[in-house]
This record gives C-alpha cells, structure tokens and sequence, in this order.
C-alpha cells in the first residue's frame, strides 16, 4: 500500500544543479522542465498502479484482524491486547485463528463477509486519499524549474499542497470517521455470536467519538 518512491524531492535535488549549469536560460528551462514532467508522469503512473496492486490485495487477500484498526486512544496498549494472536478473515467469510479455521454456521459467515466489506471499503477509502495526497504533490510540482524553485524558496509551494490536502483530503478522513459506528456495531454483534472474535472487538465509544475531533486538531495544524 506504500509506495517506495518519494519522487519530487529527490529529483528536483538532482535536476536543480544542472539547471544552473545551463547556459541558454530559454532552452534549459524548456530541456529542464520536460525531464521534470516525463519524472512525474513516470512517478503518477507508478503511483496509480502501486495503490491499483494494494486494493487488488484487499479483496483477494485474508484481512488481518490484530492489528488493523487502531484508531485514536487505541494505539495504547490495552489489557487485552495480549490475548489477540493472528487473526484473519478470508475472501470466503472463514475466520482464521492462529492459522486454524474455526467452525462457524452460515450466519456467523455472513457477519464475518459483512465486517471484512466494512474494513476494506475503510482501507480502499484510505488508498483513495493517499493517491490524492500524492496527486496533489505531484501537480505542485509540475511546472518550469525556475518558477517551482522560487515557489519552494517563498514557502508557496507549500502552502499550495497544504491547501489541496486540507480541501480535498480532510472530507475524505471525515468520512471514514463516520464509517466508524457501523464498524463498532459489526464488531460487537460478531463478539456475541462468535465468542473466538471477541479480543478482536477492540473498537469502543470513546474511539469513535474522538476520531472526527482528531482529524480537526491534526487538519488545524496545517
């Protein structure tokens, strides 16, 4: 799901010096600026098929059930947080526990197939937001070597990112805060009818509830 290359930095730390060693200003910029865009196509395409892969993974892949999840106050370790070894739920509803299948009926199948939907629309919804995020960086940076150079000198450059993610990522994440109470009331029905679910049930009000106040203290800080 993460993407291994972190492009624009790093190339305009190459591009910049030979920039500056150009001699035609006219025709450097037009020679700059062009390997500046096919880097960024080429980067935008690894992008788009890297985050393509990771979502092809969810659906054809078990869903890891220990540590996914982790939202607000959660990330602290909890009692019961040793009584979760690995977990997974497969494409096909069975609830794997230490690698062993466990005996479920038909209905407790349709709650597992209900709750991994649920996890993994969460999961696609972040990868959808990352290829924004990403995107946004990327169209920043599009643009003649000497105009982005002065905008990351002035701070422009940042502050235009900063405005995209606010704008365009912070409704995405709200939205994923919303998904939450569904999550919880899957979690907990599963936790009743199957009790092997139960320390995997970790989800509670208080997570919830302080997501969506999360996302506004860390999308204030920009």
């Amino acid at each position: 799901m993460h993407t291994k290359r972190i492009f624009p930095i790093a190339a305009l730390a190459l591009l910049l010096p030979l920039a500056a060693q150009a001699q035609p200003p006219r025709s450097a910029d037009t020679g700059i600026t062009a390997e500046i865009r096919r880097e960024l196509g080429d980067a935008r395409k690894e992008v788009r098929a890297e985050l393509a892969k990771a979502k092809q993974d969810l659906d054809t892949g078990d869903l890891q059930l220990q540590d996914s999840l982790q939202f607000g106050k959660q990330r602290k370790t909890r009692q019961h947080d040793a009584d979760r070894v690995a977990a997974a739920i497969t494409p096909q509803g069975d609830l794997l526990i230490d690698g062993k299948r466990q005996v479920i009926d038909a209905s407790q199948r349709r709650q597992l197939l209900a709750y991994r939907g649920l996890v993994v629309e969460i999961a696609k919804a972040g990868i959808d937001i990352g290829q924004t995020s990403a995107e946004a960086a990327l169209d920043a940076v599009d643009r003649s070597w000497v105009s982005l150079m002065f905008s990351a000198m002035s701070g422009s450059l940042e502050r235009r990112i900063e405005r995209t993610v606010r704008e365009q990522v912070e409704p995405g994440v709200r939205g994923i805060c919303r998904m939450l109470p569904r999550v919880m009331d899957s979690q907990q029905r599963l936790a009743t009818s199957l009790p092997q679910f139960r320390p995997y049930a970790t989800l509670e009000r208080e997570d919830v509830a302080d997501c969506e106040n999360s996302v506004r203290r860390e999308f204030a800080s920009l």
